[in-house]
């Protein structure tokens, strides 16, 4: 029985990791560490419920007491670190708690991890430290390059600046300790669950309801997409397979525009729920400050190294994503109408961005 304990598992990608995790393994035991901000939902986890190999920890990776406790008395095998504050627009209105999160945040669980794994200096083999980071630490990319693992960290905002000093203090352990890590890389995700702050839940919820599309400047900034279970294969595939100290580059090499995604989506909510849905819907708002004109991950590393390559193309994810939303348009009024609600309404222009972060 391995002992995993992720943080953030009640929000988009870590709840995707968990079931991931969970499906029909029982070797696995999960204990999900998560605060509950206005990000996570329990919701995406309520099957769950009375699993003997899974356990929910409300609380804080800053906690320096609870993590210890949780090192001490869980016997934590690997940590699968995606507990961060994570959206680009709230960074930039207030960065503060975007360095305690995701700096000062990595920084305990590092720390905790080091004292209950090291033993005489050495750490057992069979440990490990998975920091789930982004592509966005690599900054803007010109037209026909691509980030690779030794592209050089150029953030631009607040929220990619506080993960790149994540990754930082990872490394740092790795190298000063010798502590079992890696770090990944990945492109944006998409799927079922996530949080309509996001662009394409965002989107797909303004569609249903008839509400503009709010498209930051003209439009063409460019994100490579992937599928979330896709990510959390090759996450699996980081952990079990990767050298320590590396880091891994994840991507789905699908570039998109902003408008190609709002496309896509007005175009197939017209087709099977609504057909009075077009592209008058859109509404190219002022763009975001620092806003990055282009993404590209090359992840020939973890397809070579790790026999890891997306297995569900754009076409298909995508139609299953619009599909879950459309089937579960109670969850997403629900996330909407919550606390949510109420920043949503006051920060229209700000927070729903065209925000492919």
């Amino acid at each position: 029985m391995k002992n995993y304990l992720v943080t953030g598992g009640a929000g988009f990608i870590g709840s995707n990791y968990i079931h991931y995790l969970l499906a029909g393994k029982a070797e696995v035991s999960v204990i999900n560490l998560d605060n509950l901000d206005y990000s996570g939902n329990m919701e995406n986890l309520r099957d769950l419920d009375g699993n003997e190999n899974y356990t929910f920890i409300k609380g804080d990776i800053c906690d320096e007491k609870l993590i210890s406790h949780i090192f001490r008395e869980k016997s934590i095998d690997y940590v699968v670190h995606f507990a961060a504050m994570t959206h680009v627009d709230r960074s930039i209105h207030n960065a503060r708690p975007f360095v305690k999160t995701n700096v000062e945040g990595t920084l305990n669980l590092l720390e905790n991890a080091r004292i209950a794994w090291e033993a005489d200096g050495v750490f057992p083999n069979d440990k490990k430290f998975l920091h789930v980071s982004t592509d966005e630490v690599y900054g803007d990319l010109g037209e026909g390059e691509y980030f690779m693992e030794t592209t050089p960290l150029a953030p631009r905002n607040p929220y990619s600046a506080s993960k790149a000093g994540a990754e930082m203090m990872a490394k740092a352990y790795w190298e000063t300790h010798r502590l079992p890590v890696n770090i990944t890389r990945c492109s944006n995700n998409y799927g079922p669950n996530q949080f309509p702050e996001k662009l394409i839940p965002l989107l797909i919820h303004n569609c249903i309801n008839h509400k503009k599309l709010p498209i930051y400047g003209d439009g063409l900034s460019v994100r490579d997409w992937l599928y979330v279970r896709d990510h959390c294969a090759a996450v699996e595939a980081v952990l079990k397979r990767g050298v320590l100290g590396e880091v891994y580059n994840i991507g789905g090499h699908n570039e998109k525009t902003t408008l190609d995604i709002a496309a896509v989506i007005i175009n197939h909510i017209r087709e099977k729920y609504d057909k009075t849905v077009t592209t008058d819907l859109i509404e190219h708002i002022q763009d975001r400050k620092g806003h990055d004109r282009r993404y590209a991950i090359d992840p020939a590393k973890t397809n070579k190294e790790l026999n890891w390559a997306p297995e569900v193309t754009f076409e298909e994810g995508i139609r299953m994503t619009i599909d879950w939303y459309l089937n579960h348009q109670e969850w997403l009024n629900d996330v909407v109408s919550g606390e949510y609600q109420h920043y949503y309404k006051q920060h229209y222009h700000t927070l729903t961005s065209a925000a492919q972060e």
